[in-house]
């Protein structure tokens, strides 16, 4: 799971260091088209659906925060 999150992160902005970054959103190193396009991309990946009350800072900050979130939105 956590590969495939990085993949498609990767994909977005090839230009970041994901396993490093924990402020994705606080710093603004994810704009808000990357956020609809990560969003989709979780959705078709995973099968999940992403509500607008998922869609905090916290869910978004790192890795971590968006494999947890996928994580928790699977088991549902």
């Amino acid at each position: 799971m956590r590969d495939t999150i990085l993949e498609i992160l990767e994909e977005l902005r090839p230009d970041v260091d994901f396993e490093k970054e924990t402020k994705l959103i606080d710093d603004k190193i994810l704009e808000s088209f990357d956020i609809v396009s990560l969003v989709s991309e979780l959705t078709d990946e995973f099968d999940i659906t992403i509500r607008p009350k998922d869609l905090v800072p916290e869910n978004f900050n790192s890795v971590d925060a968006i494999e947890k979130l996928v994580k928790e939105l699977v088991e549902e």
